[in-house]
């Protein structure tokens, strides 16, 4: 590649090798050709490093003219944390602990961790050498970074993820589940419109179950999972719009489940490089899965979660550092104002109500009912059951979920037919 090539056809052509060097199209003027140049020859020694998959990158840190790297096995990040075969008496060589700490966050290391990690592990940091050094640049580190968590495996302790089902997707033709989701999908992208339109952060991602999709918010922190439950009604609202006047079995009976829980993120294979979507796996998926075993067609439920609020902590709050589900859906209900202006096929929302259900007391005001949850396992866990009502200026309101009478005479009657 010629570094004289200033031409917009040249910067085009850097751009699009990696899917990270796109976020530099702003910053044209604050850095040059050759650094982004220097960048596409880094992403091809990590991609070489990588080796189709056969090996993770862990940590990196700047080291004169190039940098460090730590380049593990793919297993090896499990075996870690496990003492040896010929002898499990003897101690780990490092913790559970240790090993998710090192693949949860920031994966710069300085020059001294780098050293004592690489010791731990009994790994020789790898040197790339780079056609110039790296700079002080914020984007560049931020490139340097997102490359480096493509080539390996990241941890993250609180993420909130939402499971939409589509009800009875075996029992359709070919035909029918590929229009549903297709359906499904253009109502993810359609709320995802309507909320950065109201410049509401949601920076979705997704992830197929089969029989639907999961969807997470690659933003950490307690607004970025809020953000993310309104997306869920969004989506539903959206869905049951398209429902209301489909004739055919175009468009699908859902159901869907919100948790907040760990998880680890990564990009598999394909071809010869990782894909540019990430995937995750981890308790929050294990727990939608269980869940929505158990959910009813149209029923929203949310987890029994703690959401991590340490990206908000202040002096004063620092004896709170989690948030439960009940207390969640709260501040859900109380940021609404968000969505101000929003507009459903044509009509302007008044109102939003977001709400977990149970009996109604002689005072008049309800309890929140805890929902005991058996799997196929044998494990049970609990669950709420959630209603999301949306007011329209002069159009019949939408309302999502079930209530919690109607829900508890399905379950009777599920009861008596099972004892019969």
């Amino acid at each position: 590649m010629e570094f004289d090539d200033l031409s917009q056809s040249g910067i085009r052509r850097i751009a699009n090798y990696s899917p990270y060097l796109d976020q530099l199209a702003g910053f044209a003027n604050e850095m040059g050709l050759r650094q982004r140049s220097n960048l596409v020859h880094l992403e091809r020694c990590l991609n070489t490093e990588w080796s189709l998959g056969q090996n993770s990158i862990l940590s990196w840190c700047p080291l004169d003219d190039g940098i460090l790297v730590l380049v593990v096995p793919h297993y090896a990040i499990a075996e870690y944390t496990a003492a040896p075969d010929s002898d499990p008496a003897m101690p780990q060589r490092v913790s559970a602990r240790f090993i998710t700490e090192l693949i949860s966050g920031d994966r710069q290391l300085r020059q001294s961790q780098m050293q004592k990690v690489a010791r731990l592990l009994s790994v020789e940091p790898k040197f790339i050498a780079l056609r110039q050094p790296l700079s002080d640049h914020p984007v560049e580190t931020q490139i340097v970074e997102k490359m480096v968590r493509r080539y390996g495996i990241n941890y993250v302790d609180s993420r909130a993820v939402t499971l939409f089902d589509i009800v009875g997707f075996g029992l359709l033709t070919p035909f029918q589940q590929m229009t549903q989701l297709n359906s499904l999908s253009y109502s993810l992208n359609s709320a995802h419109a309507k909320m950065l339109e109201l410049d509401v952060g949601i920076n979705f991602a997704r992830s197929s179950s089969g029989d639907g999709f999961y969807i997470w918010n690659r933003d950490h922190g307690i607004e970025a999972n809020v953000n993310l439950y309104h997306f869920m009604h969004l989506v539903l609202a959206d869905n049951a719009l398209a429902q209301s006047k489909s004739a055919s079995k175009s468009v699908p009976e859902l159901r869907a489940c919100f948790h907040v829980g760990s998880c680890y993120e990564f990009h598999q294979a394909e071809g010869l490089n990782p894909t540019v979507h990430d995937f995750i796996v981890g308790d929050v998926t294990i727990e939608l899965a269980r869940m929505i075993e158990a959910a009813l067609p149209g029923q929203i439920l949310v987890g029994d979660f703690m959401a991590d609020l340490s990206d908000q902590m202040t002096e004063a709050s620092e004896s709170q550092v989690n948030l439960d589900a009940v207390s969640f859906l709260h501040r859900a209900q109380n940021n609404l104002t968000k969505l101000t202006g929003l507009e459903l096929s044509g009509e302007r929302v008044t109102a939003i109500k977001c709400y977990l259900t149970g009996e109604r007391l002689e005072s008049g005001e309800f309890n929140i009912r805890r929902l005991n949850i058996k799997d196929k396992h044998g494990l049970t866990r609990s669950a709420y059951n959630a209603k999301i009502n949306i007011y329209r200026a002069t159009a019949p309101p939408i309302l999502l979920g079930i209530e919690d009478a109607a829900l508890l005479m399905r379950v009777n009657r599920t009861a008596a037919k099972h004892s019969e």
